[in-house]
């Protein structure tokens, strides 16, 4: 397996995990200050809050999410990029930004920001579409603000 991250139903996690989402999204919608507040109002300190709030997220929370950064590499050939494009615009996502690297044995890595306020899909079927695509060798989702 290549993908750092695993699908798994909440169910079975403990219930912290939902409790630094639900504070991250308090947060990101202005209904609390600050941190401070966000913990203290769904139950959990503020350490476990630090601790997890880079690696809980619900992916599909377009809510409290606008943009999507996405590493990926690519084959350095003609039309893959464009391939790229037209999976995300499929979507409805929009792009913010494309960072390439120079290509390395013919393998081009690029980072991508996306904003998500018009999605139609949930960016785990995004990430799974780009990469069926011919050409993307890799598509990893680094991060959600």
């Amino acid at each position: 397996m290549d993908s750092r991250y695993l699908i798994v139903d909440k169910k079975i996690l403990p219930e912290y995990f939902e409790k630094v989402v639900e504070a991250s999204r308090l947060l990101a919608e202005g209904e609390v200050p600050d941190i401070s507040e966000a913990v203290r109002t769904v139950g959990i300190s503020r350490s476990t809050y630090y601790k997890y709030k880079d690696y809980v997220m619900e992916l599909s929370a377009k809510k409290t999410s606008k943009r999507a950064i996405i590493s990926m590499q690519l084959r350095h050939e003609a039309g893959v990029l464009e391939k790229l494009i037209r999976v995300i615009a499929s979507h409805s996502y929009s792009i913010w930004t494309i960072n390439q690297s120079p290509p390395v044995n013919n393998i081009a890595t690029i980072m991508i920001a996306l904003n998500m306020d018009d999605a139609t899909c949930g960016l785990e079927q995004l990430i799974l579409d780009m990469r069926e695509t011919e050409g993307i060798k890799k598509a990893n989702l680094i991060g959600v603000e």
